[in-house]
């Protein structure tokens, strides 16, 4: 049985949002990351079929200057302005660099995740990228990428960086052959998070090209992404750089062999998330 409500008042008019069972959820997904909705953001964050809330009252909805949210949560439409202004000057770090890194001809995709793509970053949070290269070369333009931040001064967080206030996290690195998420990782958060990423560097439509790999998104959010599939360009490592390629990762993962615990980390793909929100999400959403 779908759940109805009135919501809102603009002027003399009753403004009316009628809200079904699929947005209800959508609110009470938003409302763990205190989120609230604009009218437009409750039509493209609808929940689909695949997100799972266990709904134990019957929830009423609230307005205040545009935002809708869970009645008795007034103070996240403040909480939301207030990380606005804070995202927006972090914005600015990932945008100066991403145009530096723009130049490594093998990374073919920058673009802001988390927190921040949704514009809402707390003032101590890092600046959460991910990046996307060339096939065959994830490991050598990660290396490279690295070393160039560091000649470069950019400051990068690292493994247990307690302090990671504006720092440089780039903890999802795919490369162009494989660019569909693992399938046993695939849920309503992790959807999400595909769905409201902010491309800043996009290079032959690679940004397309990867919501285009995962549109098994749509059964969690069906209207929040709409591209259309575009074909491989073909572009394929040099035979020259293979060898190198193995060199790169095989160092890194000496490197980093006893700091892995939840990562997904293979030739083709880097997954960084040791404390995984993720289950933290999902957990709330079905307790």
């Amino acid at each position: 049985m779908p759940f109805l409500y009135n919501i809102g008042v603009g002027g003399n008019k009753e403004k009316k949002l009628l809200l079904g069972n699929s947005e209800l959820k959508s609110l009470l997904y938003h409302n763990i990351f205190d989120y609230p909705l604009t009218e437009s953001e409750v039509v493209k964050w609808v929940a689909g079929g695949g997100v799972e809330v266990v709904v134990k009252e019957k929830y009423v909805a609230g307005q205040k200057g545009g935002l809708y949210f869970l009645k008795g949560k007034e103070g996240v439409v403040y909480k939301r302005l207030l990380k606005k202004r804070i995202s927006i000057r972090k914005i600015q770090i990932a945008k100066k660099t991403a145009n530096l890194l723009s130049v490594i001809p093998t990374i073919k995709l920058i673009a802001i995740t988390g927190s921040l793509a949704m514009e809402n970053a707390s003032d101590d949070s890092d600046v959460d990228l991910l990046i996307i290269t060339t096939s065959g070369t994830l490991w050598i333009t990660r290396l490279f990428t690295l070393v160039f931040l560091k000649l470069l001064g950019i400051p990068v967080r690292r493994f247990k960086d307690k302090k990671q206030k504006d720092k440089i996290c780039m903890n999802m690195w795919f490369e162009e052959s494989a660019l569909s998420w693992p399938a046993a990782d695939r849920n309503s958060f992790t959807a999400h998070e595909i769905a409201q990423i902010k491309p800043l560097i996009n290079k032959d439509s690679t940004y397309e090209k990867f919501i285009a790999e995962n549109m098994w998104l749509k059964d969690f959010w069906p209207n929040s992404v709409h591209v259309k599939r575009i074909a491989d360009s073909g572009q394929r490592i040099d035979k020259n750089l293979k060898f190198f390629e193995k060199v790169a990762m095989s160092l890194q993962l000496i490197y980093m062999r006893r700091k892995i615990t939840r990562e997904i980390v293979t030739p083709t793909r880097a997954i960084f998330h040791p404390n995984d929100l993720g289950e933290v999400v999902l957990r709330q959403l079905t307790s």
